[in-house]
């Protein structure tokens, strides 16, 4: 039935590509990715610390209703993110306590919930991975429908099922598979020339020339020893 049905995942990225992404920072991945892609400001880190990072097993779930989310929760295996699209509602919680229970119990490597999660005092202390747009202690329906592993997309971002889910206190993001390498590849650039630009910063070495470079460029009025 259209809307209501459940797939396998045919691919996913490997360990070898979490343990070298694991390395990067969500920022830097995202620049990498020419800042285009994000899971929307909303989706905010729950948990207290610790990187999410997995491959994406995806849901499509009505509005305030988890049955397709305890479906996922069965498929997943250890590493895997279950990353859910409830279509941003708050009304209903999709996941608590008790469903991060069986997940960790699962040695699951996170949650993304594009709506509502409940039990915030206990998930908030914990150290398990949850994203969440919102939170109510308004329980979920488990009536359906929904999809499994089909691709979703999480405020614009869309998400294969297999992709690569990073997220940190600045967010969420999601690599295609078929770019891992390409990505990786220029965000590790990215992130060794933010380092050593750092060091620079730190000896008092830092070259700024390049603002009135840009603003001369840009035709900006002013500027020091430059005719008005």
């Amino acid at each position: 039935m259209t809307g209501f049905s459940i797939s396998q995942r045919n691919s996913c990225a490997s360990q070898q590509d979490v343990e070298r992404y694991r390395q990067l920072p969500v920022a830097v991945v995202s620049d990498a990715m020419n800042r285009l892609s994000a899971g929307g400001a909303r989706l905010r880190k729950i948990h207290r610390e610790g990187l999410l990072i997995g491959p994406a097993v995806t849901v499509r779930t009505r509005p305030g209703d988890n049955l397709m989310v305890h479906k996922a929760l069965d498929m997943a295996v250890a590493g895997d993110v279950v990353v859910v699209d409830a279509g941003g509602d708050l009304t209903n919680a999709i996941i608590g306590e008790l469903m991060v229970a069986y997940a960790r119990k699962k040695r699951l490597a996170g949650i993304v919930i594009n709506g509502a999660i409940r039990d915030f005092g206990e998930l908030s202390k914990g150290d398990f991975p949850v994203f969440a747009a919102g939170v109510t202690h308004r329980g979920p329906y488990k009536d359906g429908p929904g999809e499994v592993n089909k691709v979703i997309a999480l405020d614009g971002m869309p998400v294969q099922p297999g992709d690569l889910v990073m997220g940190d206190e600045d967010g969420l993001i999601a690599i295609p598979q078929r770019q891992l390498d390409t990505v990786y590849a220029a965000a590790l650039a990215k992130h060794q020339a933010e380092t050593a630009q750092m060091q620079a910063i730190e000896r008092g070495e830092n070259d700024r020339t390049w603002v009135d470079r840009a603003l001369m460029a840009a035709g900006c009025t002013g500027m020091p020893g430059v005719a008005a």
